[in-house]
């Protein structure tokens, strides 16, 4: 982690950050995707359960993500997310936009 710092989720992030999650592991329970977050982020990224569910809530109300009942293996009952199609095309349009934007910022802060 650099600097030994959390960082905070950018606002509209946490949605491209879960799908992409879903796209590169498969289904995932709640704690797995935080997990995951956590490892790829080097430990900057530190997502609580209040700020992770109510993000897969609405990418679920929205379509982009179904939910079932499971098991995990720890042998609790958790539920589990996986990207829907409409799902997948929405991730593939925001990581274009998420890009763009990073290319447009790259640009003024030089």
């Amino acid at each position: 982690m650099p600097n030994g710092e959390r960082t905070e989720v950018l606002q509209g992030t946490l949605d491209l950050m879960i799908l992409q999650t879903l796209a590169s592991l498969g289904p995932q329970h709640g704690y797995a995707v935080a997990a995951r977050l956590e490892q790829v982020s080097g430990g900057a990224l530190q997502l609580n359960m209040g700020t992770l569910y109510p993000g897969l809530t609405r990418l679920e109300a929205r379509g982009l993500v179904s939910a079932r009942w499971g098991q995990t293996d720890a042998n609790r009952r958790a539920r589990f997310y996986e990207l829907t199609a409409r799902g997948r095309r929405a991730l593939e349009q925001e990581r274009s936009q998420w890009f763009r934007m990073a290319g447009i910022m790259a640009r003024v802060l030089e």
